[in-house]
C-alpha cells in the first residue's frame, strides 16, 4: 500500500496478527489512533468474541472465546496515513487482501458477526464428539459407561448409548452429568 493515494470509502478490514496477541493489538491500535489523532480515519477496532459454556471437572464456567483467532477487524478509511498507523502497530503482520491492497469485508458479514457476538445466552463447549466413551457421573445412571450418540451444544444436552440388560439404550443427559473416559 506504500504509495497508495486513492481514497477508499469507510469499510471494515481484517488485520492478521500473531495468534494470542489480538487483545494486545486492539489496545495498542486504539492508543495509536488517539496519540496520532486518526479518529477521523480509523473509527473502531474489534476482536470478535463469543461466550461459551465450558465444562471442566464437572463445573460449568462461561468463557470468552475468540471467533477468529489471529485476526482483528478495523473500521476505517484507507489512506496512506491510516494504512501506516495500522500496519505499523506492534504484532500486526498485515492486512488481509490481494497483494498490498486490503480487501473490505462485506457489511452483511459484519452485521452477522455483531449479532453472533451480541447473543446473551452463551453456547456450551464440551470436548466430546459422537463415538467417544463417557462415564455418567450423576443421575439415575450414575457410574454407567456409554458411548456418545449425539451432542446438542445449543441446549447443553448429550445423548449417550448405555448398555442396560444387554441392550443399547439411548439416555439424554446434561453435559454436567458426564465425564470423558
Amino acid at each position: 500500500m506504500a504509495k497508495q493515494s486513492q481514497h477508499h470509502g469507510r469499510a471494515w478490514y481484517v488485520l492478521h496478527t500473531y495468534s494470542g496477541y489480538e487483545d494486545n493489538v486492539s489496545r495498542n491500535l486504539r492508543q495509536r489512533i488517539e496519540s496520532m489523532d486518526m479518529q477521523d480515519l480509523i473509527f473502531d477496532v474489534m476482536v470478535p468474541i463469543e461466550k461459551k459454556i465450558k465444562i471442566k471437572t464437572g463445573k460449568r464456567t462461561v468463557v470468552e472465546e475468540k471467533i477468529y483467532p489471529g485476526y482483528v477487524l478495523v473500521d476505517m478509511i484507507v489512506t496512506d496515513a491510516s494504512w501506516y498507523v495500522v500496519r505499523n502497530t506492534p504484532n500486526v503482520t498485515g492486512f488481509i487482501g490481494l497483494g498490498t491492497t486490503p480487501t473490505p469485508v462485506d457489511p452483511r458479514e459484519i452485521e452477522a458477526l455483531k449479532k453472533r457476538m451480541g447473543v446473551a445466552e452463551p453456547k456450551y463447549k464440551i470436548d466430546v464428539v459422537s463415538g467417544d466413551s463417557v462415564k455418567i457421573i450423576d443421575g439415575p445412571f450414575k457410574d454407567f459407561d456409554g458411548k456418545v450418540d449425539e451432542v446438542d451444544e445449543e441446549k447443553g444436552r448429550i445423548k449417550v448409548l448405555v448398555s442396560i440388560f444387554g441392550r443399547e439404550t439411548p439416555v439424554e443427559l446434561d453435559f454436567l452429568q458426564i465425564n470423558k473416559i
